[in-house]
């Protein structure tokens, strides 16, 4: 491993393009993407309800709009890491990365619930150093969140250890987090901050989350707070600094 470096994130519950004004406008979601978060050159962003609820979760976004603000490239490109031909996503997840992240393995996780919930797993390297990118969006239920991070705990142990960046919607909305992300139940140390990013218009939940373990840490995590990122969703969105030991 040649020594460490840092990888700029970001994570968004676009809320499938519906603004707190009640009006659906993916337009204002693009451009929020590259005026806001595109300056802050990230290398990871992830979407989330970035594609429709119900089947055949169509896609909301122009996402060659979206990697040519960003520079960022879909991880999506085979069909089967998204739900179908029809969709950006899996069950409205989005994983964007930078060039400077080679991909290799890459997996959709099915998550149990009420709601059809899952996740989107890449194995990348990036300066001969190995790591992994798992996004997601778990559900309102704290039983069923345990669940949820118990079966990508377990997936993690099929997997080879790396360093592994989780980021996305976690619906956890106690600061101090809870049983979800205990090493008993992820089989991991997963540390981050929590910063307040839902609902957009007055933020006191934490409930999107960028998080890492494997000795590597999250810094000048911060809620993206503009009167356009108040409009173009419920959520915020939230950036941060993970270095990669």
């Amino acid at each position: 491993m040649k020594g460490k470096f840092t990888l700029r994130c970001a994570t968004w519950n676009v809320h499938r393009a519906k603004g707190t004004d009640g009006r659906r406008d993916p337009a204002r979601v693009e451009a929020v993407i590259a005026d806001v978060i595109a300056p802050i050159k990230p290398d990871i962003l992830a979407l989330q309800e970035a594609d429709e609820e119900f089947r055949p979760h169509r896609s909301i976004l122009d996402l060659a709009s979206i990697a040519q603000a960003t520079g960022l490239i879909s991880v999506h490109d085979r069909l089967d890491l998204r739900w179908g031909p029809e969709s950006d996503g899996f069950l409205g997840t989005v994983l964007l990365l930078s060039a400077r992240l080679t991909c290799g393995h890459a997996d959709v996780i099915d998550l149990p619930g009420h709601c059809h919930r899952g996740a989107i797993a890449v194995e990348t390297c990036c300066d001969d150093v190995s790591l992994r990118v798992i996004s997601t969006h778990l559900s309102l239920a704290q039983p069923l969140r345990v669940i949820q991070m118990r079966i990508l705990g377990q997936y993690l142990r099929r997997r080879p250890p790396m360093q592994t960046i989780f980021l996305g919607d976690f619906n956890e909305w106690r600061p101090w987090g809870g049983l979800m992300f205990h090493r008993k139940v992820v089989g991991t140390d997963l540390r981050g901050p929590a910063r307040a990013t839902f609902p957009s218009r007055r933020p006191v939940l934490p409930l999107d989350r960028i998080l890492t373990d494997a000795g590597g840490y999250v810094r000048s995590a911060k809620t993206l707070l503009t009167p356009t990122t108040r409009l173009a969703s419920d959520h915020l969105p939230l950036c941060g600094e993970v270095t990669v030991l």
